[in-house]
């Protein structure tokens, strides 16, 4: 094989190690959903306390959609790979430390460390296809990283059914960390091989060996503290070192004090010496330069409207009961971020990048798109679960996939569909397809799902998502310049997962308003009554079921209003866009 067929395989095989991180950290979003229960169970968490478990969610959501723009940034200044490194070896540590979590904080700071490693892949991996293929070559490699990322949306449950069929939940995320690990030293040892890719700071390294020694000290310290071993405990000797100086404190323990005291000498030494294992001096420099403070105001803005949604229980608010406490804070945080992009010499958003109304106009229509969205991808499988599969949730979420395989083909139709027809036209046309099948599904029953017709709204819906999501990146990317591609793309991805969060809360509340109704107009009657004496049967089961489909038409309506929003600001924001002008290659893995 010559030089260039080896540089090539490397490409090929790179890229597709960043595509099955991504699509791993797009599972992870969704990998709690059947864990849940026992997740809560082990920190002592009853089932009737559920809504509890909130921050579990809303710690992934917040670390995941708060470091997508400023990942975006260093992934330009420092380089391709030692992002998705870094991206890796954090997911991996949230992993573990969900893994061994023991009570809720630390089962947060665990997800949080996730979705902060998940967040940092996508930017990653978009501009490394496009270092690694040049313009007229990035079709199929960008068609296949937005399938797995769209992917990951049902992988997520389904990977969640399998491994707890076998093994406790702390297995699911032993295995993320395991594949975590194995991709990081996989693509750090593809890319020094590979010179098409940027792979930061160039020149030899001597291994760091006091960095390597403090690093497992503080590991093993640390380890003791969450594991706390029993032979230890009961030693008079040695269990002394896990006395807590506070009731109830792990980390405020000899052993705990040590862990700390070992990891800030860590810190030190990687901020002093010249090859250290960690280079903490130059990440600091890259975050400053890429407006640390920006990014900093601006996750603080998108962590307040994500806590004041996500910790809010639907079945009796739209807001948590601190919501506009939430909002209030993200209200000053945007303040502060507009003041300080004013004022910045060099803004993480760049004066004027997202001036055009087209390019504002793709958040705003991204917004509403997945508004919409997270109504398929939850309640599509709750109402089959509620009908036709009540006794599996394996076979109810695998309805989804009707919905999911449509959805990267119509990605990859209105990638190319930009070319020839306005990509207002071409995102209203998928959101009134998607708006025309949820208003079919607000009247389904009991047994439609039983039906061949369901099987064609549901690809009908998946598809018309997937026109629309490339048509609003092209608008996007036509509207802006490519100095800030890789920030405009991620400005639309944290739109629309903001849409996703505030959609589902207001939906879903909305849903139950109409659940409770309709119980008032016509009250359940007791089970004992309805089974003769017993508690349970079919047919008091069934008539919970009949009782519930009018919640899940009503999030079917409101999502299809949604869809129809989204398809008339985009025939309106994307007026005179110029998106034939943009190669569809290049934006259809921004659709994902």
């Amino acid at each position: 094989m010559s030089g260039p067929e080896r540089v090539a395989t490397r490409s090929r095989v790179l890229l597709a190690l960043a595509a099955v991180a991504v699509a791993f950290a797009a599972a992870d979003t969704y990998v709690v959903v059947l864990a849940l229960p026992d997740m809560v169970a082990s920190v002592g968490i009853s089932a009737e306390e559920l809504q509890r478990a909130a921050p579990i969610i809303s710690g992934f959501l917040l670390g995941y959609v708060a470091i997508l723009p400023l990942i975006g940034r260093i992934a330009d200044l420092r380089g391709r790979t030692p992002v998705l490194v870094g991206s890796l070896v954090v997911f991996a540590l949230g992993s573990l430390v969900t893994a061994l979590a023991y009570d809720m904080p630390s089962m947060v700071v665990g997800r949080f460390l996730q979705g902060l490693g998940g967040g940092g892949l996508v930017p990653a991996t978009l501009a490394l296809v496009a270092d690694l293929y040049p313009a007229h070559r990035r079709g199929v490699p960008l068609g296949i990283v937005s399938a797995v990322q769209e992917a990951g949306s049902v992988l997520g449950p389904l990977l969640g059914a399998v491994v707890l069929a076998v093994a406790d939940w702390r297995a699911i995320f032993v295995l993320n960390l395991v594949v975590g690990v194995v991709l990081a030293l996989a693509v750090r040892a593809l890319a020094r091989r590979d010179p098409a890719v940027r792979a930061g700071p160039p020149g030899r390294r001597r291994p760091d060996l006091v960095g390597l020694l403090l690093l497992l000290l503080a590991s093993a310290l640390a380890l003791l503290v969450v594991l706390r071993p029993s032979a230890l405990l009961r030693d008079l000797t040695w269990g002394q070192v896990f006395v807590g100086l506070v009731p109830g404190g792990r980390w405020l323990t000899p052993v705990g004090l040590a862990a700390m005291v070992v990891l800030a000498l860590l810190v030190a030494w990687c901020l002093v010496a010249r090859q250290p294992l960690l280079d903490l001096r130059g990440w600091w420099r890259t975050a400053r330069a890429a407006d640390l403070v920006g990014a900093t105001y601006l996750a603080v803005a998108l962590g307040g409207v994500i806590l004041a949604f996500a910790t809010a229980d639907p079945a009796i608010e739209l807001f948590a009961e601190q919501g506009w406490w939430y909002l209030l804070g993200s209200a000053l945080a945007t303040v502060a971020l507009v003041v300080h992009l004013r004022r910045a010499s060099d803004p993480l958003v760049p004066r004027g990048a997202l001036r055009a109304r087209a390019a504002w106009g793709a958040a705003v229509v991204s917004l509403f798109v997945g508004a919409a969205l997270i109504a398929a991808v939850v309640d599509i499988p709750l109402f089959a679960r509620t009908t036709t599969y009540q006794d599996s949730q394996l076979m109810a979420a695998l309805v989804l996939v009707r919905f999911l395989v449509a959805l990267p083909v119509g990605a990859v139709v209105g990638g190319y569909l930009v070319r020839r027809l306005p990509a207002g036209v071409i995102t209203a046309a998928g959101m009134l397809l998607a708006a025309a099948a949820f208003a079919v599904m607000s009247t389904w029953g009991v047994d439609s799902l039983e039906s061949l017709s369901s099987d064609v709204v549901l690809v009908a819906c998946g598809f018309g998502f997937g026109l629309a999501l490339a048509p609003v990146n092209a608008a996007v990317l036509a509207s802006t310049d490519a100095a800030v591609h890789g920030l405009a793309s991620a400005v639309v991805v944290v739109a629309r997962m903001v849409g996703m969060l505030v959609g589902i809360s207001a939906l879903t509340a909305i849903g139950l308003r109409r659940y409770y109704a309709a119980l008032e107009d016509d009250p359940m009657p007791a089970a004992v009554d309805v089974c003769d004496g017993r508690t349970r049967c079919q047919a008091y089961t069934d008539l919970l079921a009949a009782a519930s489909i009018p919640q899940e038409q009503a999030v079917f309506a409101g999502a299809a209003v949604c869809a129809v929003v989204a398809a008339v600001l985009a025939l309106w924001l994307f007026h005179g866009a110029r998106t034939r002008e943009v190669d569809p290659r290049d934006v259809v893995l921004t659709s994902g």
